[in-house]
C-alpha cells in the first residue's frame, strides 16, 4: 500500500509522523512525507523517506494575515491534488498544524481516505477543522477535550508514537541510583526550546546543597540566544553541563537521565511514559488551549511527574523537588515506575494497524495497546514527593 504523511511546523508533529513512517516501510508499504519548509529542516528525520514541501499558509486574525492564509492553503491543495493524479494513495494521514490542511483537503476532496492523528490531549484546531471528512481519528489520550459528539464513532485509542529506541527503553532497568551516585538530568524546552527553563533551571541547581551539586551532570537544551548564558552560569557555578539548542540523539540522552526537567509537549509526554522517566513538568502557558496542562494530567495523577505551573516554577520551588527526590533515591525510582505504567510504547503499531484497515476500505475498529502497565519496580507505588 502507500500512504501520505502530513505534517510540519514543529517536532510535536515530525516526531510521531517519523514513527509511523519507519512502522508502515518496516511492513513493506510506501511512504511519501509532505510538510513545509520548517518540517523538512528537521534533523535524523525521514533519511530515506521522499519528502515534497507543500505551501501552507497560517490563518491569523489579521484581514490581510487571513487572506494571504487563505490564499497559501488553496494553491497547497491544487499542488497536492496534482501530486495524487500522479500516484494516487490508499491513505492520508495528518498529524495536526497548518501544514497538514491542503493535503488533507485535498484527499477529501479525491475520495481518498483520510486518518487524523492528534498528540496533545485537546483536539487542535487544524484537527477540528478536517475531522468532519475523517475516516478515523486517532489519539493519544482516553480523554480529549473538543471533540464532538457525533464523531465518537471515529475515534481510536492509539497513544503517540515515538521511535523505536526510546520504546525499548522501558524494556531497560533505570539507570543506577542511590545517593553516592552521578544525578543526571536531562532539561528539555521541546523542538523550539524555552528559554523560561534556561533562567531557572542553573540557578535552581545552584541552591542545591555543596554534596548534591558535586554530583550533578546536566544535559540541556538551550535556544540558541540562551546558550552563551547558560553555559557562562553553569560554569560560575562549577557544574558539569553539556549543552546543545538541539537534541539529535535522544534515546542516548533519556537513557541516561534520572530525571527530566521539561515542557508537557505531547511528544515529550510520550517519550518519557515510553520510557519510563521521571519528571518535572512545567506547561508552556501560551499553548493553545492550554492542552500543554492537560497532556500532564495522566502521569502527574499516576505519580509520574510532578506540575508546575510557569508563575510558580522558581529555583527555590525547583530545588526543593530535587532535594526531595535525591534524598530519597526509591521514590525516584518508584516514580519512574509511575512514570512508565501509564506509557504506550507501542503507539506506531496501533497506528499502523489503523491506517492499513482505514487504506483497505474498513471502518476503524479499536485498537488495544495493552493496558498491563510495565512496572520494573515492587516498590509501594510512593511516586513523586510533594
Amino acid at each position: 500500500m502507500n500512504f501520505v504523511l502530513a505534517a510540519g511546523g514543529t517536532g510535536g508533529h515530525m516526531v510521531p509522523a517519523h514513527a509511523l513512517a519507519a512502522e508502515l516501510r518496516k511492513r513493506g508499504h510506501g511512504v511519501l512525507l509532505v510538510t513545509d519548509d520548517r518540517g523538512a529542516r528537521f534533523p535524523g528525520l525521514f533519511q530515506g523517506i521522499p519528502v515534497h514541501i507543500l505551501p501552507a499558509g497560517r490563518l491569523t486574525k489579521s484581514p490581510l494575515g487571513l487572506v494571504r492564509g487563505v490564499r497559501s492553503l488553496l494553491a497547497g491543495r491544487r499542488e497536492a491534488r496534482m501530486l495524487y493524479k500522479q500516484g494516487r494513495p490508499d491513505a492520508v494521514v495528518g498529524f495536526g498544524g497548518y501544514p497538514a490542511v491542503p493535503a488533507l483537503l485535498a484527499a477529501s476532496g479525491m475520495g481518498i481516505p483520510t486518518v487524523l492523528h492528534e498528540q496533545n490531549a485537546v483536539l487542535g484546531r487544524a484537527n477540528r477543522f478536517l475531522s468532519n471528512d475523517a475516516a478515523a481519528i486517532a489519539t493519544a489520550y482516553s480523554e480529549v477535550e473538543r471533540i464532538k459528539r457525533r464523531l465518537q464513532s471515529k475515534v481510536v485509542l492509539v497513544g503517540n508514537p515515538v521511535r523505536e529506541a526510546i520504546a525499548k527503553l522501558g524494556e531497560t532497568p533505570f539507570p543506577a541510583f542511590d545517593q553516592y551516585a552521578p544525578f543526571k538530568i536531562l532539561v528539555t524546552g521541546g523542538s523550539q526550546g524555552a528559554t523560561v527553563l534556561s533562567k531557572v533551571v542553573p540557578e535552581g541547581l545552584g541552591l542545591l546543597s555543596p554534596s548534591l551539586r558535586l554530583r550533578l551532570q546536566v544535559m540541556q537544551q538551550c535556544r540558541p540566544d540562551d546558550i552563551d548564558a547558560v553555559r557562562t552560569r553553569y560554569s560560575d557555578l562549577g557544574i558539569p553541563a553539556e549543552l546543545m539548542t538541539y537534541i539529535e540523539d535522544m534515546p542516548a540522552k533519556l537513557a541516561e537521565a534520572h530525571l527530566v526537567i521539561a515542557r508537557s509537549g505531547a511528544s515529550t509526554v510520550a517519550e518519557l511514559t515510553a520510557a519510563g522517566r521521571p519528571a518535572i513538568l512545567i506547561p508552556y502557558p501560551e499553548a493553545t488551549d492550554d492542552h500543554q496542562t492537560a497532556n500532564a494530567k495522566d502521569i502527574a495523577e499516576a505519580g509520574g511527574a510532578r506540575m508546575i505551573h510557569q508563575p510558580l516554577f522558581t529555583p527555590t520551588v525547583l530545588a526543593k523537588q530535587i532535594e526531595a527526590m535525591a534524598e530519597d533515591p526509591q521514590a525516584l525510582i518508584n516514580a519512574a515506575a509511575r512514570s512508565l505504567s501509564v506509557g504506550k510504547p507501542h503507539a506506531a503499531s496501533n497506528l499502523a494497524d489503523l491506517v492499513e484497515r482505514i487504506g483497505q476500505g474498513l471502518a476503524p475498529i479499536e485498537v488495544g495497546f495493552g493496558l498491563t502497565p510495565r512496572v520494573r519496580s515492587e516498590a509501594p507505588a510512593r511516586g513523586m514527593p510533594a
